[in-house]
């Protein structure tokens, strides 16, 4: 029998509150047929409160040793509690890059508009010179 460590939901409408149950994994959620309550939680309450997620942690360790498979938000419970090594967090997608073939084109834009910006730096440094040359020429002419 494959068994799982998961939330079984109790409480009013929106007013969530949930038991942390051991089941075969092919029951429904709140199907009634629950091997053991291992813990509670309850999202209501604040998330630094100790009374959010309470855990029996000997039963817990003992159903994992057995081979229970905990879900994933009860494995951040159990992370959490130190009982399980935490999951890595996956890479994130790139879908908000544009496409290479427009990181491209606005590369090549930069490029050409920095090479735009030299010339024209170059030609104002050229026509300064060739202004301060003529002057200076003025200035010999009028030593001698």
């Amino acid at each position: 029998m494959a068994t799982v460590i998961r939330l079984a939901r109790y409480g009013a409408k929106k007013r969530p509150y949930y038991h942390i149950v051991v089941i075969d994994s092919r029951n429904a959620r709140n199907s009634g047929n629950v091997l053991e309550v291992v813990g509670k939680y309850d999202p209501m309450q604040a998330k630094d409160s100790d009374k959010r997620v309470v855990l029996k942690i000997d039963e817990v360790k003992a159903w994992l040793a057995k081979g229970a498979q905990p879900s994933d938000r009860v494995h951040k419970f159990l992370a959490k509690a130190g009982l399980v090594k935490a999951k890595a967090i996956p890479v994130q997608t790139k879908k908000h890059l544009q496409s290479e073939k427009t990181q491209m084109k606005i590369k090549d834009k930069a490029e050409k508009l920095a090479k735009i910006a030299e010339e024209k730096a170059a030609a104002e440094a050229a026509a300064k010179a060739a202004a301060e040359a003529p002057a200076e020429q003025a200035t010999e002419a009028v030593a001698e």
